[in-house]
């Protein structure tokens, strides 16, 4: 089987501990992740900003060809998930 998505690694290893993601436009943000599991090369995770947007929750998933996490994000506004961006790094925040 093929390697496991190195930034989806990193985030399982760093939760439930906070982990600062910097997506693909540059955007960061300080996420905790709940959950994230591995279902074979597929990657899941749900959590919650606490940097910025209180109200929103957060979902992480690998793309279909598995290159890329993905983050996507669901307000109390709206209906649905709406894809955020894609994940280019992850650390941990140092507390």
């Amino acid at each position: 089987m093929p390697d496991l998505h190195p930034i989806a690694k990193r985030i399982h290893n760093v939760q439930p501990r906070p982990v600062r993601l910097t997506l693909d436009d540059g955007e960061t943000g300080v996420f905790e992740f709940s959950s994230t599991e591995f279902f074979q090369r597929e990657f899941r995770g749900e959590g919650v900003r606490t940097d910025a947007d209180p109200d929103a929750e957060f979902r992480l998933l690998t793309s279909d060809d598995y290159e890329s996490v993905l983050l996507g994000r669901s307000g109390s506004d709206e209906e649905g998930w709406t894809v955020v961006g894609e994940v280019a790094e992850a650390e941990r925040v140092e507390e």
